[in-house]
């Protein structure tokens, strides 16, 4: 019965990876028709995004102004063709709505902007507010009893903004332990690496000193964030971090860890390039 118990865990998980892969290839189309940058920072995202969306968060196109669904925040908003293509996949979005982006007329701007009826809970894409937003919605749902839980993304160049550190205070002041910020921890912000500009290490004693509780994770590895997802709150009291490690550019071997793609939009050959390797 093990073997068979493991077989049926192995094919859920390749399901996932199936879809990521399609997000990837959908993220490639949108930014490649939109002539549109930040490719790099959208695929590091793909694999926390399908992990909520598709399993661990209660939220759909059904409930998608219902007071008790969980609720997500994308602060790195120029990572939005990851999450459009995402909530395209998933319904929220016609998929006529991602064919526009980057286009005059199009409904879907460059960074997200607040509509329930698409699912985006906020508008986002000045660094350093998103996890202020988090905060607030998740002091609310304990002000109001409701047991749902608060999401946001952040991007790991994005906390070098003392906005995140003043939220972070005011989270572990309030106990907030049904707020779940991930750290898409790719170590590389718009100009350069990390380490170079401002190094965060040591990042999760950072965190812990803040009054965090905190998780590490492979931020590709579908089995670690599920387990990440499924143990929170951490510790009871406490706000709970996930930093994800991640690769920039994640799935094309030439964007990979490459400053070059926070920017650059792939020209036709690159594009071709991209999709026989996402094939």
């Amino acid at each position: 019965m093990k073997p068979k118990s493991h077989k049926r865990k192995k094919d859920a998980i390749e399901d996932f990876v199936r879809v990521a892969k399609r997000i990837r290839k959908s993220i490639l189309r949108i930014i490649y028709n939109g002539k549109a940058p930040h490719i790099g920072p959208s695929f590091s995202l793909v694999e926390i995004l399908v992990a909520l969306y598709y399993k661990c968060m209660n939220v759909s196109p059904s409930n998608c102004q219902d007071p008790s669904r969980d609720r997500f925040i994308l602060s790195k908003g120029h990572g939005c063709p990851a999450l459009y293509a995402v909530l395209a996949d998933r319904g929220f979005l016609p998929p006529h709505d991602i064919k526009t982006f980057g286009h005059d007329g199009g409904v879907l701007e460059e960074h997200p902007m607040y509509d329930l009826n698409k699912g985006i809970e906020a508008s986002t894409g000045s660094l350093g507010h998103g996890l202020s937003l988090a905060a607030g919605m998740a002091l609310s749902s304990k002000y109001d009893n409701i047991s749902n839980k608060i999401f946001t993304i952040v991007g790991c160049g994005e906390t070098n903004a003392g906005f995140i550190w003043e939220a972070a205070l005011f989270a572990a002041q309030h106990k907030l332990d049904n707020l779940i910020v991930i750290v898409d921890y790719n170590k590389i912000q718009a100009l350069g690496n990390n380490d170079t500009i401002i190094d965060l290490e040591p990042y999760s004693d950072k965190w812990c000193s803040f009054g965090w509780s905190v998780r590490e994770v492979n931020g590709h590895n579908f089995s670690e964030l599920f387990s990440a997802f499924e143990d929170v709150p951490f510790e009871k009291g406490k706000p709970n971090v996930i930093i994800a490690h991640t690769v920039k550019g994640k799935g094309v071997s030439f964007m990979e860890n490459s400053l070059l793609w926070h920017y650059r939009c792939p020209n036709k050959q690159e594009y071709v390039r991209a999709v026989k390797e996402l094939s």
